[in-house]
């Protein structure tokens, strides 16, 4: 197992790096200027030498070549000098923000944990809820709660997250009064108090996201409960007189598991993509949000960090999601 993780990650250096090439080239190509946003009274030799000063002036070869440098080398260090005080940087520069002129993993660890306040836990919430419902529903098939899954699991599929942020936030915020319907980002948890302030203003943009992640999860356990329930094993087990609890959980469960683990892998990149749109719903001053207003700025260094991360994390889930296949099924071996 240990030289099967190596393998792939020396595999996903290539991998990595020729995504960020495509992502690189796909900003160069979109239309857009960075000197777009300033004011018209600017002359034109001044806006040329901001763009100099931006580094816009040399190849797109250069550039790409100095972000790498930067992303995997000076970051780094940058790091290791605030955790340990070394200096290892020892004054390199950094990626920079063409709209704020700050270090963008600097902006990015600011907004980072509103982020996870809000995404990781609609992830644990949704896939919390939707693996015993995708396990009753396979083992009452046809019945009531079944249906009512389906249901459920339609909606979620159906409906975008910017309809649903906006209808909650009509029946829960303007009619009922009960939840804030913008989410405070300066808000600190500090007693009870704060901490019940901060349930209520989750608990819209969780519910939102968390629909998503409970339709999607549940669907695939039920399809593999389904296809598990019906085999030699599970006759067998319950032939030598086990109990259905044992039968289901530790029989059935973990071999439903198998195929459901790349759901759930490969679904926490991309419930940071709807997270964009809650975001921007929500006002939560988060990643999503800062990615829109990059990207609004043609903040090449910001878009280019951000979506890269993102590209990272799906490489990273891919990994996981193959490791977790060997400690969930003992006949698979990476020898």
């Amino acid at each position: 197992m240990l030289n099967y993780t190596i393998r792939r990650l020396v595999l996903s250096i290539p991998t990595l790096l020729f995504i960020a090439l495509v992502i690189f080239l796909l900003l160069e190509l979109a239309p857009g200027d960075p000197m777009g946003q300033m004011p018209l009274t600017i002359p034109d030799d001044v806006k040329q030498r901001m763009r100099e000063a931006l580094g816009l002036g040399e190849p797109w070869y250069v550039r790409f070549y100095l972000w790498l440098y930067q992303f995997f080398i000076v970051e780094p260090q940058y790091w290791i000098d605030g955790i340990f005080g070394t200096n290892f940087a020892d004054g390199a520069q950094r990626i920079i923000s063409f709209q704020s002129r700050s270090p963008v993993f600097d902006t990015i660890a600011e907004r980072l944990p509103q982020t996870l306040w809000v995404v990781g836990m609609s992830y644990v919430v949704g896939v919390a809820i939707a693996l015993p419902i995708g396990i009753i529903s396979a083992y009452k098939q046809y019945s009531v709660f079944d249906q009512a899954g389906t249901f459920v699991s339609m909606i979620g599929f159906s409906v975008p997250p910017f309809f649903s942020g906006v209808l909650v936030i009509v029946i829960f915020s303007v009619q009922l009064g009960w939840l804030p319907s913008i989410y405070d980002t300066t808000h600190e948890v500090v007693d009870w108090e704060t901490f019940k302030f901060q349930l209520r203003q989750m608990i819209m943009p969780v519910m939102v996201l968390a629909l998503q992640t409970t339709a999607q999860v549940s669907r695939y356990m039920r399809a593999s409960m389904l296809d598990n329930l019906g085999q030699d094993y599970v006759r067998t087990a319950r032939a030598k007189g086990m109990s259905e609890s044992v039968v289901v959980m530790r029989h059935v469960f973990r071999n439903s598991m198998i195929p459901v683990i790349t759901v759930i892998a490969l679904g926490i990149p991309s419930i940071f993509g709807g997270a964009i749109i809650t975001e921007q719903v929500f006002k939560v001053n988060g990643l999503g949000q800062l990615l829109i207003i990059a990207l609004q700025g043609s903040d090449i260094p910001m878009v280019m960090t951000i979506t890269f991360l993102l590209a990272v994390l799906i490489v990273l889930m891919n990994l996981i999601a193959d490791v977790l296949y060997g400690v969930l099924d003992p006949r698979i071996r990476y020898d």
